[in-house]
């Protein structure tokens, strides 16, 4: 099977597994919050592999940097989110603190 260039990068790997574990740790969100915050989440975390996965199939640097700049982008929302969701009590700390840490491995 052919393999594409962002599946090479170890970036793009990293932010794919950060993606898995915010659908999973948003699971047990209120259900009130399906297309809130959730949704929202859900959304950013997404987004940061999906803009390297875009980005790195453009053909000028310019162009790539607008991607990687997105994706960067995006998991500051997902930070922001995360803060917010750990002080209504929605994320342990302990989560929160691995969470925060696999979001620098990713800068």
């Amino acid at each position: 099977m052919h393999q594409y260039p962002f599946e090479k990068l170890e970036v793009w790997h990293l932010s794919k597994e950060l993606a898995k574990e915010i659908y999973k740790v948003t699971q047990v969100f209120p259900e009130t919050e399906k297309y809130g915050i959730t949704s929202q989440m859900r959304r950013a975390a997404v987004s940061v592999p999906s803009n390297i996965a875009e980005g790195s199939a453009r053909s000028t640097n310019k162009d790539r940097a607008h991607f990687y700049q997105l994706a960067y982008s995006s998991l500051m929302e997902l930070l922001n989110q995360l803060i917010i969701t750990t002080e209504v009590n929605w994320i342990k700390a302990e989560m929160y603190e691995s969470i925060r840490m696999d979001i620098e491995n990713l800068n």
